[in-house]
């Protein structure tokens, strides 16, 4: 079971995303302050840590740097891009402002906790007959290649990281402005119907769907 440290003073917020962890299968620990956070985090290393800035003593921007070996998700009401930036660049894994969608958490965290679990992990992923080989950052579809633009690429890995995972838009194109600025809200519509129609054409169907009003995934068989 994998383990969460939530470190935020709102009790309202944190009750009910502990329901939601909890429902989700998560074990869920929480701390109220950032000095109480300190204090847990020198006893137990959990898998993951969600902050929030606004905290009484030490807040989450003194925080955390003292975080190292663990993803955190920082939660905030801030939504100044110029602080976003400048807290990926200090350590945060992810960044989402409220108010917030449970179910684009949830999959943040997916997302976070696989590219953890995935770090020595091999080359290879592998969904129904798509095989991505991510050191020659090629793919192929019952073993024919398929030529895949950057872009297309970074899609595809993600999706298939995530699997049983419905990526909203929002996070696919945060992840993807780190390798590959050229795709942006109005163009990774395009993108993905480019990609869905390469592996359709290889393989002989959707490897991909839309969830209408969320984002995408891979569809199930």
């Amino acid at each position: 079971m994998k383990h969460i440290l939530m470190i935020d003073d709102d009790i309202s917020i944190g009750d009910m995303l502990t329901e939601v962890l909890t429902r989700e299968g998560y074990r869920v620990t929480r701390a109220y302050s950032g000095t109480e956070a300190l204090l847990v985090l020198s006893a137990l290393k959990p898998d993951l840590v969600l902050l929030d800035l606004m905290l009484p003593g030490l807040n989450g921007e003194e925080i955390l740097p003292k975080i190292s070996g663990i993803p955190v998700i920082v939660i905030s009401a801030k939504a100044d891009m110029d602080n976003k930036v400048e807290l990926l660049l200090n350590g945060a894994s992810d960044y989402l402002t409220k108010p917030f969608d449970t179910r684009e958490l949830l999959a943040r965290i997916a997302v976070q906790l696989r590219n953890a679990a995935g770090t020595g992990a091999g080359s290879c992923l592998t969904f129904s007959d798509i095989t991505l080989d991510t050191q020659t950052r090629t793919a192929a579809v019952c073993g024919q290649p398929v030529r895949l633009t950057r872009t297309e690429y970074a899609i595809l890995k993600l999706l298939m990281q995530n699997p049983t995972q419905v990526l909203p838009k929002s996070l696919l194109l945060d992840r993807l402005s780190e390798d590959t600025p050229d795709c942006v809200e109005n163009s990774l519509k395009v993108h993905i119907s480019n990609l869905r129609r390469k592996l359709k054409d290889a393989g002989g169907k959707d490897y991909i769907e839309a969830v209408w009003g969320i984002g995408f995934k891979m569809r199930e068989e």
